[in-house]
């Protein structure tokens, strides 16, 4: 079971009101609920605030926090998109009814549901000022305390604001971007630690920086995105390259396309079915950074002047998956 509490407030009855959390939150909820094949993935309680009729109260926020991190899901996930506070005891998220700032539920309250929740996996994304604070040790802020399981990533550092507009948070906007493939690895699963190096790379060195705090032997999938190769010529990687260092020999007959030079010489090697197939995968394999030319900038080239091929060093980590029956 994997479930998901997801806010998104944009109407504040006492402070700034906000915009673009809420269609944050929905960009989320649409983005979790479902993989790239339509299967379900989150089970998603979405709480949203446009206007005064849907105030968001303090109370039921935090409740509902803490109802996120009861039971024993694989995964609890809990989203907040909306106003953060700051002072010398620690960050908030800000409820609708705030008033203050301080006024709201505690970071470290939230921390202590996940550190104390007995699901498998905790994690808590933060697209909020001043959010970066989230799991800090109050007396000592260079440290964190989080337990096992536990995977805080947050828009900005504890000093920082969150930019954003009518069309959402870029923090926001870049994790949902990472949710729906930009992240995927070959299998098509996204994880966190892939969401966050698209994230953090994404925002460069000088503006606002992303926070990853985490505390898990091995990142879970939080989405299934759709693989840019497919999982049975993967799996063909060790039957084309016997050996994770072997270099595959290359000739005109696996390259069906040629110059009208070529095709006029009756002494020029013509394509061979079979080869071209072969050839067909390789050129797979090389979209997707596993294998590369060998004496030659590009495939075409490597087989019609018999040149060879051999696998990257992404390629060399798959064909090891493959061989050991790890994928």
């Amino acid at each position: 079971m994997r479930k998901a509490l997801i806010v998104g407030i944009d109407y504040y009855k006492n402070i700034n009101h906000l915009s673009g959390c809420v269609t944050d939150a929905l960009s989320v909820q649409t983005s979790l609920e479902r993989n790239f094949d339509d299967s379900k993935n989150f089970g998603v309680r979405l709480i949203v605030s446009r206007n005064e009729q849907e105030i968001v109260r303090r109370g039921d926020l935090r409740s509902a926090i803490s109802e996120l991190f009861q039971g024993k899901p694989d995964i609890a996930l809990f989203y907040f998109a909306g106003h953060g506070y700051i002072d010398e005891a620690g960050g908030y998220i800000c409820s609708g009814d705030c008033e203050t700032g301080d006024d709201g539920v505690k970071l470290s309250d939230i921390i202590t549901f996940a550190n104390k929740s007995k699901a498998k996996n905790k994690v808590i994304i933060l697209d909020s000022c001043h959010s970066g604070s989230a799991g800090d040790r109050p007396t000592d802020e260079s440290l964190a305390e989080i337990k096992d399981g536990v995977t805080i990533m947050t828009a900005s550092t504890d000093k920082q604001y969150a930019l954003g507009g009518e069309k959402g948070g870029i923090f926001t906007n870049l994790f949902v971007d990472a949710l729906d493939g930009a992240a995927a690895n070959l299998l098509g699963y996204v994880t966190p630690g892939g969401i966050y190096a698209h994230v953090d790379q994404s925002l460069g060195e000088w503006g606002q920086r992303p926070v990853f705090k985490t505390n898990v032997q091995s990142f879970i999938s939080l989405r299934k995105a759709e693989p840019p190769i497919s999982l049975a010529d993967l799996h063909r990687l060790d039957q084309i390259f016997t050996t994770e260092n072997y270099i595959f020999p290359l000739d005109p007959t696996f390259e069906p396309e040629r110059n009208k030079e070529q095709n006029d010489d009756v002494n020029f090697p013509k394509p061979d079915k079979k080869n071209t197939e072969i050839f067909a995968l390789l050129q797979r394999f090389v979209k997707v950074n596993l294998v590369r030319p060998v004496g030659e900038t590009h495939m075409w080239h490597a087989a019609i002047n018999s040149k060879s091929c051999k696998l990257t060093v992404l390629g060399q980590h798959y064909w090891n998956l493959v061989n050991k029956k790890l994928i």
